[in-house]
């Protein structure tokens, strides 16, 4: 039970990586507060974890919105007590493409959701941990962007992401005193939604990109979001966690 009774919010909770995280933390029995845009299949996963070891609220809404990162946390603090943790995963690829052929719209709707999103994140969680003087925040970034881990038609994804990188190292210095800790985890090809699930031969491409062969399930991506929300992580801030089989080593 590595999480016990620690209340850890979960953005892009509806499937993928973030639902698979959500089952993962309640069976180690955290008390979780799901959020995205899909009420139903939120609604869906909270009915699911409620009759385990864990206890799930939900609240559906938008990481763009500075109301939606301030609800989720009121949430966790009027069910729960407090805020122990957070896994801000929820993001998107984008639209895909050389940047000279890239409308503007989709350059500030990428960098919107992965980047200005996670800025909203810590303003509103990191007030809510230092209450306990304690926590850990990890933010879904990717190998793309980092480790000479560019790929074409990946420029505004890459960019959002390095730069999530960024925001994590400077949280981590200014918060570590206080005993927060805010690290990058950073998944490699995962069989969901973003991925092509559901479509073979885009996903046998990707597998075939990684050194391991294969991709990786969203539980195996949610072991390392658990590892790093646990005290056995306790001395890990600041980090950019690789979790990519290989892919980032290929492409040094």
């Amino acid at each position: 039970m590595e999480l016990k009774d620690k209340s850890i919010i979960i953005t892009g909770a509806s499937s993928g990586i973030g639902a698979a995280a959500a089952l993962l933390f309640a069976d180690e029995g955290a008390n979780v507060i799901l959020g995205a845009r899909r009420s139903a299949e939120l609604e869906a996963l909270a009915g699911t974890i409620n009759p385990g070891n864990g206890r799930a609220v939900f609240l559906a809404g938008d990481v763009k919105d500075e109301g939606y990162a301030e609800a989720l946390v009121d949430l966790a603090v009027k069910e729960f007590g407090n805020l122990d943790g957070a896994f801000n995963n929820a993001g998107i690829m984008g639209e895909m493409g050389p940047v000279p052929d890239m409308g503007l719209a989709n350059w500030n709707h990428v960098m919107s959701v992965n980047l200005t999103a996670a800025f909203l994140a810590a303003k509103a969680q990191i007030p809510a941990m230092r209450i306990s003087g304690r926590g850990s925040i990890v933010f879904t970034s990717s190998f793309v962007g980092y480790s000479n881990g560019g790929l074409p038609g990946m420029g505004a994804y890459a960019a959002s992401k390095a730069g999530l990188i960024g925001l994590v190292q400077s949280l981590a210095s200014e918060h570590a005193a206080e005993g927060i800790r805010i690290n990058a985890l950073l998944p490699g090809g995962t069989i969901t939604p973003i991925a092509g699930e559901g479509n073979p031969d885009a996903l046998d491409f990707i597998a075939n990109l990684h050194p391991i062969k294969r991709m990786a399930d969203a539980r195996e991506i949610a072991q390392v979001a658990l590892f790093l929300l646990s005290d056995r992580s306790s001395f890990v801030t600041g980090s950019p966690m690789i979790a990519d089989g290989g892919m980032s080593v290929r492409l040094i």
